[in-house]
């Protein structure tokens, strides 16, 4: 073996000596390229040479592999949420400012006027990166990054639920439309404070305990009104609760009988979403999402997540640490619909 690689150790050097010998002066032989980095042949023995073509067949690879993961995503976003495309740094949502209902025609017509910058969302930045080193491409140790560019994929396919699940996580401290928190005890309508926050804990043990929390929160929402007392005819139809909490939701919403073997009133009232996303292990909440026109939480898409490449090899990075960087980038964000489509309690009792 050794006398096989010292032979064709000395064939190379042949060739090699035979070519300076029959360079002209000034420049290389007619007939023998010049060798770059990017025509050079890859002669590193069970490696890859790193140069353009192969860093672009490296991104290539990748963002295959990101892009089938991002396809493959899929979330509970939609069920509590929709998407409002963005077409600038951010967007005002006037719209927003007003619940609109029909009324009876009397007199002149009762125009809702739009308060314009009352509720402006700037978009932000998102990202997912990927550091490739230079010796795992001459090594030819690519398999290493797949799982990265995988889960990057997977991670931007969540990106909705990203964003929605902070919107519930902060939904009784961050404020909407109305400039009130979310979730509030103190809404404005007509003059009058509404709430749509309760403090009971989520409890199926008995018929009383179920009224006091699932059943307060359904009435208040089929309790609401507009500006001109007209009632917003809002009917729940999905408690979201986390892990912790699952057990209580589909006895209440599922189950004939609650803990106590009475008969249980809300059983079929409401879907269950269980969401892992949710911080609070006590905190629920209950929605209207039977809206086609308006959801109660609102995704603002301005780029959807693309995979990116920071492959120059003089850049700093490759020079100073000797990596290649891949990853995603995104441009979105998220805001608070309408409060009278949710109703939320912290649990705490």
């Amino acid at each position: 073996m050794i006398k096989r690689i010292f032979v064709v150790g000395l064939a190379l050097a042949a060739v090699a000596f035979a070519a300076i010998a029959a360079e002209p002066a000034g420049g290389l032989a007619v007939g023998i390229p010049y060798l770059d980095q990017d025509t050079a042949p890859a002669i590193l023995l069970g490696g890859m040479l790193v140069n353009a073509s192969n860093l672009q067949s490296i991104f290539t690879g990748l963002k295959t592999i990101f892009n089938n993961a991002l396809k493959a995503a899929s979330g509970n976003w939609q069920a509590t949420a929709m998407e409002v495309p963005s077409t600038g740094a951010g967007e005002d949502y006037a719209w927003l400012s007003r619940f609109p209902r029909m009324r009876k025609w009397l007199g002149d017509k009762s125009v809702k006027s739009l308060e314009a910058g009352k509720y402006y969302k700037a978009n932000e930045d998102w990202e997912a990166t990927i550091a490739v080193k230079r010796n795992d491409i001459e090594d030819d140790r690519l398999g290493l990054y797949n799982p990265q560019a995988l889960q990057a994929g997977e991670s931007a396919g969540e990106l909705h639920d990203i964003i929605v699940d902070d919107l519930k996580n902060n939904a009784f401290a961050q404020t909407g439309i109305d400039g009130q928190y979310f979730y509030d005890t103190d809404h404005s309508v007509a003059g009058a404070s509404v709430s749509n926050k309760g403090t009971a804990a989520l409890s199926a043990a008995t018929q009383a305990a179920a009224l006091a929390s699932y059943g307060a929160a359904r009435t208040a929402i089929m309790s609401f009104k507009d500006e001109e007392g007209m009632p917003l005819r809002l009917i729940p139809d999905t408690l979201e609760v986390p892990p912790a909490l699952e057990a209580v939701a589909r006895i209440l919403c599922e189950q004939d009988k609650l803990v106590d073997n009475s008969p249980n009133p809300y059983k079929g009232t409401a879907k269950v979403i269980v969401n892992p996303g949710l911080t609070s292990a006590t905190a629920w909440m209950l929605h209207v999402t039977s809206k086609q026109s308006v959801k109660p939480f609102i995704v603002q898409m301005r780029k959807r997540p693309v995979f990116v490449q920071q492959t120059g090899q003089e850049n700093d990075d490759v020079f100073n640490r000797g990596e290649f960087k891949y990853g995603a980038e995104a441009r979105a964000t998220g805001l608070y619909g309408y409060w009278q489509l949710s109703y939320g309690s912290t649990g705490a009792g």
